[in-house]
């Protein structure tokens, strides 16, 4: 791929891999460091079960592909629905990639490490980016309307499922053995 024949809206997506990996690794404390407010967990993780971390990748990634399209869609001339179809793309992918990688590596090499943990969240958002970058440039896209519901649909079950998670290990901390917020249950 030659930097040339990039797009600056496709630049902008592929510079959100180390963008998001930074912003994704500066929310997994953010509950802790704002006392564990109630709103702040309902984005940020508030434990550490593989769902909880699922939400480094949520809000940036929606809000680095909206807020893009919102700011500079006309002046580049982002066609909105191949641009929305890349931004539902890049967030299913990341939010799938992370839990797979996640159990793979532990189920295959029966091991939990933190550098392979934070190499994850990487690995599942360049995943992420690179699928939503090659459904912009290459699908007819979605209508935005369909991904914004779908986009409240999802932080709408992360909040839910971090008040009243179901009881199964993809939901369980792995430090404690509880589910969801502390005593919200």
């Amino acid at each position: 791929m030659n930097d040339r024949t990039l797009s600056r809206p496709e630049k902008w997506i592929l510079t959100g891999i180390p963008v998001l990996f930074a912003i994704g690794s500066g929310i997994h404390s953010l509950y802790r460091l704002l006392h564990e407010n109630f709103l702040v967990g309902l984005f940020a993780p508030v434990n550490e079960s593989i769902w909880e971390h699922s939400k480094m990748v949520i809000l940036p990634v929606i809000l680095w592909w909206l807020l893009y399209e919102k700011i500079h869609g006309r002046q580049y001339d982002i066609e909105r629905k191949r641009w929305y179809a890349g931004a539902l793309t890049a967030l299913l992918v990341s939010l799938a990639a992370m839990p797979a990688i996640y159990y793979f590596y532990t189920s295959a090499f029966g091991a939990e490490l933190l550098w392979v943990d934070i190499l994850i969240l990487l690995a599942a958002l360049s995943l992420g980016q690179l699928l939503g970058f090659h459904i912009y440039r290459r699908s007819g896209g979605l209508p935005p309307g369909l991904v914004i519901a779908a986009f409240a649909a999802i932080l709408f079950l992360f909040a839910l499922f971090t008040v009243a998670p179901p009881h199964l290990p993809l939901f369980q901390d792995s430090m404690t053995g509880g589910y969801g917020i502390p005593g919200a249950g």
